[in-house]
């Protein structure tokens, strides 16, 4: 039976981002849908197709396969799809067929068109780029930040007919300048160390006085959702130094002078500075324990992901080169040339709120056996173990220049590349992984230029090495499952959760180091290297487009869980619950995943680029 245009408007009404359109721009949609049925199996556009406009799912299941003809995703009601081909040329850049009996909802190509130029919300739903956020100024705002981004959570409390000798013991003790007062959850008043002084000390009052005799009851308040600025105002209109801040009834946090001027203070300049002059690992480790903060206030400031986590990483590069001219200063002078290298995160510039240390030193040919295994081992463990201290954790893998295998002359390591290379063995594989991503950080760097290049030059010469290392990346798959899900972890501590990292991240971590191979790029960052290998013809304009939008979205969702969590005083990890997104981010991250899945599937098919 066919549907009418009211049947239409209803199911409309039920659908995002239609849901969210005047009524009278949906009547007009309505009468522009074309429905059709579809029997089980029959396809319903091929690949280059020209592209009638986009489907909505109103009845079955579809499924939608890639060029290789592998499935990419299995959609059900009220799912779109063509979106991607119409954004783009208008041709299908997939294959759908109907799993089952459907009927589906075609809304013609001008209309699609006219609604992503007319209704901001369908524009952002559609489009899957980053370049919204990346737009915005990053640099870092107090009176612009929303205040849970740097207040005190969980405040200490007691309760109002504690004695003004108890609240001093509590302020003491957890080394505050204010107590909030609380019933419960509700906050009823707040004593600080000025109401001590000038009501309690100043009036000689008994250490049994009750609190709420000189607390502040009913104090000013603001909410969560408040900005910097406002906190500012309250404070210098009403001449106070703490603010609470309630969510309803119920106290969530307090913002003091010293949160304001903490905040102001943390910057990865200021973190920078401070660890080019300390003079040991654990005055370093004081400074590196501000990077979460500092992580939360630069997601907040809208920065994309490369520029945050650029950030973090030149914090380590510093804490790591002043560890190796402390080093010296204990050792002495090097007694031939050396280079110290990060390889993994810190070697593409992506570090995060949470990273482990990978590095390694290549010494001059002229270094003898006694320098190698006496100097040198001392330099490395002494840098490695005080990258530990700041909270750069060993490597599980022991891939660090205390290992003494990567602790070598250059010729060793010319032989250990061309030995990768000539026998690409499944361990071969993988530290050749590890070791494609090397980037020097301190000493003389001349050690690396003709390394990376002839390595690169042999490298994609042979087609063997390049098909390894090509299987071996596409070891880590997107978490994506049927019916528009996700393939979350399925047991342990992280059951029902994502690995933004491993299952996230590092599929296109992959991918551009199999595409700074082929096209012998030096680029060691992960979106350098996509961009390069647009730029050098290896990635199609098109899809490199797409899968850098694809990897800004999915990078940026990492970070965003991460700052989430350190504002919840949480150690931040990469394991983030679907359940915390809205809809519209997880289908986002959903269709992201679905890019990637693609691009994995071009390239093991031998093909590198996106069309």
């Amino acid at each position: 039976m066919p549907l009418t245009q009211d049947q239409i408007l209803r199911f409309l009404q039920s659908v995002h981002p239609y849901d969210v359109l005047p009524q009278d721009t949906l009547a007009t949609l309505a009468a522009q849908i074309e429905p059709r049925a579809v029997a089980s199996g029959d396809p319903i556009y091929e690949l280059g197709d020209k592209l009638p406009g986009i489907f909505i799912i109103h009845a079955g299941e579809v499924e939608v396969t890639d060029e290789n003809g592998e499935t990419v995703s299995q959609l059900g009601v009220r799912n779109s799809f063509g979106e991607r081909g119409l954004l783009r040329d208008g041709r299908a850049v997939t294959k759908t067929q109907a799993v089952t009996e459907a009927i589906l909802l075609i809304l013609p190509v001008d209309a699609f068109r006219d609604l992503i130029k007319t209704h901001d919300p369908v524009r952002r739903f559609f489009d899957r780029s980053r370049a919204d956020r990346q737009g915005k100024q990053s640099q870092q705002s107090l009176a612009t930040t929303q205040v849970d981004t740097f207040m005190a959570r969980n405040p200490i409390t007691c309760a109002p007919d504690a004695t003004v000798r108890d609240a001093a013991i509590l302020m003491r003790d957890h080394r505050v300048s204010s107590l909030c007062m609380t019933d419960g959850d509700t906050l009823t008043g707040i004593l600080t160390t000025r109401d001590m002084s000038g009501k309690v000390v100043a009036e000689a009052l008994p250490s049994d006085t009750l609190v709420s005799a000189v607390m502040t009851p009913n104090p000013i308040t603001l909410a969560p959702s408040a900005i910097g600025s406002d906190v500012l105002h309250v404070m210098m209109e009403k001449r106070i130094g703490h603010l609470p801040i309630v969510e309803g009834d119920k106290l969530v946090g307090i913002v003091s002078q010293t949160d304001l001027t903490r905040f102001q203070a943390v910057s990865s300049a200021e973190l920078v500075r401070e660890l080019a002059q300390a003079v040991d690992a654990l005055e370093m480790r004081a400074v590196t324990k501000r990077i979460p903060q500092l992580l939360v206030q630069l997601v907040a400031g809208g920065s994309p992901h490369q520029v945050v986590t650029r950030l973090i990483t030149d914090i380590a590069d510093t804490a790591t080169r002043r560890l190796v001219a402390l080093a010296e200063e204990k050792l002495g002078p090097a007694p031939v040339p050396y280079l110290w290298l990060a390889c993994g995160s810190q070697g593409r510039q992506e570090q995060t709120g949470v990273s482990d240390q990978d590095n390694c030193l290549i010494l001059s040919d002229d270094v003898s056996d006694a320098d190698r295994d006496g100097y040198f081992s001392e330099l490395a463990k002494f840098v490695c173990d005080g990258l530990d201290t700041c909270g750069y954790v060993y490597c599980p893998g022991d891939m660090m220049a205390s290992n003494p295998r990567w602790r070598q002359p250059l010729s060793v390591w010319r032989g250990y590349f061309e030995g990768w290379v000539a026998k690409p063995s499944p361990e071969a594989q993988m530290l050749a992984s590890v070791m494609f991503d090397l980037r020097p950080i301190a000493g003389d760097a001349r050690l690396f230029g003709s390394l990376q290049t002839d390595t690169l030059a042999m490298a994609a010469k042979n087609s063997i090495f390049v098909a390894h290392m090509v299987s071996n990346g596409l070891k880590h798959t997107p978490p994506l499952g049927l019916l528009r899900g996700f393939a979350t972890i399925r047991t342990g501590e992280h059951k029902n959760r994502l690995d933004m990292k491993h299952n996230g991240v590092v599929p296109i971590v992959d991918l551009g180091r199999i595409y700074a191979l082929q096209g012998q790029l030096t680029e060691a960052n992960t979106r350098a290297r996509l961009v390069a290998a647009m730029n050098a013809g290896g990635l199609s304009q098109s899809g490199g487009q797409d899968l850098l939008d694809a990897y800004d979205l999915i990078a940026e969702t990492r970070l965003e869980h991460q700052a989430e969590q350190v504002k919840e005083g949480q150690a931040p990890d990469n394991y983030l619950a679907p359940s915390a997104l809205s809809e519209f981010d997880r289908s986002h991250l959903r269709d992201a995943f679905v890019v990637v899945k693609s691009m994995q599937s071009a390239i093991g098919h031998g093909r590198g680029m996106l069309s």
